[in-house]
């Protein structure tokens, strides 16, 4: 589809007229939800008080007006697909009535004028450990010969992190001091952290939840995600490896998650769907609570981490690429990750969020952190001839995903950036 606004129709843009994601912005001291559509963002609640968004019940409208997406995100997907499809009826260019058009270019504001905010009012945050090659490489560098435990290939592995800390793309990240147990050290220290790392993940936000006690099958548990983001899960890793026995990460992952801004929803990844990753023969049969998953369960995402230090900036350098995945590769599907977390009646509500744990690839060049990448015969070499064994001061981080396919539209969910501040 091509969009009148033009710039939704260069090549390579992220957020064409099938995209839409959803986010919420700040500009002139007021903060509105809004939608990404080329390089400009579509302010729903002057929508709403122009009268574009006439049609939709009030409830809709009602939620399109207010400073966060829960609302929105609690209404599910009977509200969610028309009100997309008036949003696109009012995009689009062989549809969009010229007076009309006039009205809706009011309620568009250039991207580069807005300061984005987090999307919703995150409660709870749940992260998860659902790729296999991830778990494999870190578990080998612990127990070469039996690098996964007994319960991985039966049970979505995760940990309840910290919502507080959760923090919107752009947002500078201190490193975080704790205790540490260096070899050459008969005691622990308390310091900086000397082995800060990023990860790679995708971050799922509920939309309509469920009530305490009332699990969620596997069969409905798409209807309950409002949409997908990208999340960087900084990790002290020096202290995560001495505070995480026996109760798994704490101080080493709580001082800062950062989320990109806009969340792009299930419709838009639609024509992406692919089956989900294949087990060997040897791997048990998900239990019957996770095994009634869709046929194109899986979604193919394409996953890049980018660095750019201090000395590159400096220099003229660029941010380099360090790794590519994909979403497809996970061992446990966005919808088993649902539906276990609420196996047991745990009660989820709009705008929690959950994301996978690291995304990483089978082959090398596909690691979704620097701790995957130790097992490389050469170490991470940036262009001004700086190693990274972990990030240094001064280090940004640039996370990116998309979908692209030839005859089909790019689908983008803009950057998720850090920069590393001392502590």
């Amino acid at each position: 589809m091509k969009s009148w606004v033009e710039s939704a129709n260069l090549p390579n843009c992220d957020f064409p007229l099938e995209n839409l994601p959803y986010g919420v912005f700040r500009h002139q001291d007021q903060t509105r939800i809004g939608l990404a559509i080329g390089d400009q963002v579509l302010d729903l609640r002057s929508c709403v008080q122009s009268g574009l968004l006439g049609a939709l019940p009030p409830d809709t409208t009602a939620a399109c007006s207010r400073d966060s997406l829960n609302a929105l995100m609690s209404l599910g997907p009977a509200v969610w697909s028309p009100l997309r499809h008036e949003v696109t009826t009012l995009l689009a260019s062989e549809i969009a009535d010229p007076q009309i058009q006039v009205q809706v270019k009011r309620c568009l504001i250039p991207m580069r004028e807005v300061e984005m905010q987090l999307p919703a009012v995150i409660g709870d945050y749940t992260d998860f450990y659902a790729s296999i090659h991830h778990a494999t490489r870190v578990g080998k560098l612990f127990r070469p010969d039996n690098p996964l435990l007994p319960n991985y290939k039966y049970v979505p592995i995760g940990y309840h992190g910290r919502a507080s800390s959760i923090v919107i793309s752009g947002t500078e990240i201190h490193r975080p001091s704790g205790q540490t147990k260096p070899a050459s050290s008969p005691e622990p220290i308390f310091g900086p952290s000397r082995s800060m790392d990023y990860e790679l993940e995708v971050g799922v936000f509920v939309g309509w939840g469920n009530t305490l006690g009332r699990p969620i099958p596997i069969g409905e548990a798409e209807q309950h995600i409002f949409g997908l983001c990208l999340v960087n899960d900084w990790s002290a890793r020096d202290i995560q490896s001495w505070e995480y026995q026996p109760l798994g990460p704490f101080l080493a992952k709580s001082f800062a998650t950062t989320t990109s801004p806009w969340v792009v929803t299930l419709e838009a990844l639609a024509p992406y769907r692919v089956p989900a990753a294949g087990r060997s023969k040897e791997d048990p049969a998900p239990l019957a609570y996770l095994s009634n998953v869709m046929p194109s369960a899986g979604l193919d995402v394409t996953l890049e981490v980018f660095v750019q230090s201090d000395q590159m900036r400096q220099r003229g350098f660029g941010p380099v690429q360090l790794s590519r995945g994909n979403l497809r590769d996970l061992y446990w599907s966005i919808a088993q990750l649902l539906t276990h977390h609420a196996s047991n009646g745990c009660n989820l509500r709009p705008g929690d969020l959950f994301a996978t744990g690291t995304i990483s690839g089978p082959d090398q060049g596909s690691e979704g952190c620097l701790l995957e990448m130790k097992h490389r015969s050469e170490p991470v070499t940036l262009p001004t001839g700086e190693t990274r064994a972990f990030l240094e001061d001064g280090d940004e981080v640039i996370l990116r995903g998309y979908c692209q396919r030839p005859g089909l539209p790019r689908i983008g969910f803009g950057d998720c950036v850090g920069r590393i501040l001392p502590g």
